[in-house]
């Protein structure tokens, strides 16, 4: 296997693409490919950790999949809450000190799901040593409008002047500030789909052909090493 060691982005997003393509490709129900997906999340974080890498953000529900059909969503968020639980109590989070962040507009999920979130970055707060965030009701606009109007308060409660506004304070109000190195996109499109607009402006992108339920820790290695082979220029 390649050495990538000495290459390894600091950051890497993942837009995880594919689920339910691979599920209609086995003959299952279309969502079926949830629960493999969510399999290759556990596997993910253990790759990372092998690896060294110090973040992962993983796009795993957009504000544009709450109009999926009903049984879907609610099978999902059913999903949802079953593996957030689960995760709660992994001895490998743990272990591994891995801080769970949900980035996106959490209200938007029934109560149920975000007690299931409040509870898993509770009990990782604390932890430094690797972080996961996972963006969920997430959307890249709805990011940089929802940072817009924090600041419009700020400026109307008169905590910060409009003059001061920058890009440091912008980025500060985002969901998280945090910019990938690297983001890979499963699936076999070839779009950004609306995933950190602003925080992957300078990032690397790779767009993979398999479903995320097929990537494997050698995808992802080649993935590392490719991005160890690109200069990064931004913009100069």
């Amino acid at each position: 296997m390649r050495d990538v060691s000495s290459q390894v982005p600091k950051h890497i997003g993942i837009v995880l693409d594919g689920n339910r393509r691979f599920s209609k490709r086995l003959m299952m129900k279309p969502w079926k490919g949830h629960e493999w997906g969510a399999e290759k999340v556990a596997e993910l974080l253990t790759w990372a950790d092998e690896l060294n890498v110090e973040e992962l953000t993983l796009y795993a529900f957009s504000i544009e999949n709450f109009n999926r059909p009903k049984e879907e969503f609610e099978y999902l968020m059913k999903l949802f809450i079953k593996e957030f639980k689960k995760s709660a109590t992994d001895e490998r989070i743990h272990k591994n000190q891995i801080r769970i962040n949900f980035i996106g507009r959490l209200n938007l999920f029934p109560k149920d799901v975000q007690d299931s979130m409040q509870e898993l970055m509770s009990v990782t707060k604390k932890y430094s040593r690797r972080r996961v965030n996972f963006a969920m009701a997430y959307g890249g606009r709805t990011e940089v409008v929802d940072a817009a109007r924090k600041i419009a308060e700020q400026v109307k409660e008169g905590k910060i002047d409009v003059d001061q506004i920058n890009e440091e304070i912008f980025k500060n109000n985002l969901y998280m500030p945090s910019e990938p190195d690297l983001i890979i996109r499963t699936g076999g499109e070839q779009r950004t789909s609306n995933f950190l607009l602003y925080q992957g402006a300078y990032s690397e992108w790779i767009f993979l052909q398999k479903m995320w339920p097929e990537f494997t820790k050698e995808d992802f290695t080649e993935c590392i090493a490719e991005y160890g082979r690109r200069e990064r220029r931004f913009g100069r």
